[in-house]
């Protein structure tokens, strides 16, 4: 993945639980969300446009409020991921799963008509530029195993937990441990097993 080259994009750093997240907008919306782990994306400091800032500043603000726990979506967010015709499909489908669940790459290939494109979901599930935003972090494997994430296991790990998610943090092998310096949610024991 690379930064959108346009002139107007405007760029800005948010300290979060999961650490620095680096996020990027255009004119049209906000266009990147990348984690600590992707420092060998080229990431310039631009202020941007008014436009491409406003854009911006309401998703920073956005995340904090999720990171706070009192945000469970982004609907009000304008989105510019660049993508494929298909990939913006898988993406507008992981937009619809509710915080707190997950769903298998299978669910999203049957949910955009393309049941038998499970690995092109997985595909285009690897390939979401607005991760946390477009919420590719609640797609589990078919048996309800963790897979692959572009911000690393244990950020996914944290994240359904953080999210309540108890059943798909308890799948994630013991491999995969949360670093020291990220701090664990407390899980609500209000959640009820699906």
């Amino acid at each position: 993945m690379k930064l959108p080259d346009d002139p107007a994009l405007a760029t800005a750093t948010l300290d979060t639980p999961i650490g620095e997240l680096r996020l990027a907008a255009t004119e049209a919306g906000l266009a990147a969300v990348l984690f600590p782990n992707q420092k060998d994306i080229a990431f310039p400091k631009r202020e941007g446009s008014a436009k491409a800032r406003a854009h911006l500043d309401k998703a920073v603000k956005a995340l904090e409020r999720y990171f706070e726990g009192k945000q469970t979506d982004f609907t009000g967010l304008t989105l510019a991921a660049e993508g494929t015709a298909f990939q913006k499909s898988v993406w507008a489908a992981l937009a619809r799963i509710p915080f707190g669940e997950t769903r298998s790459y299978r669910d999203i290939a049957c949910a955009i008509g393309n049941p038998k494109g499970v690995r092109a979901v997985g595909l285009a599930n690897g390939r979401n530029p607005l991760p946390i935003i477009v919420p590719c972090h609640r797609v589990i494997g078919a048996d309800g195993s963790l897979t692959g994430f572009g911000g690393g296991l244990p950020t996914k790990k944290w994240l359904l937990e953080f999210e309540g998610n108890r059943d798909a943090v308890l799948r994630l092998t013991f491999d995969h441990t949360i670093p020291r310096n990220m701090p664990h949610p407390e899980l609500t024991s209000d959640r009820k097993p699906r």
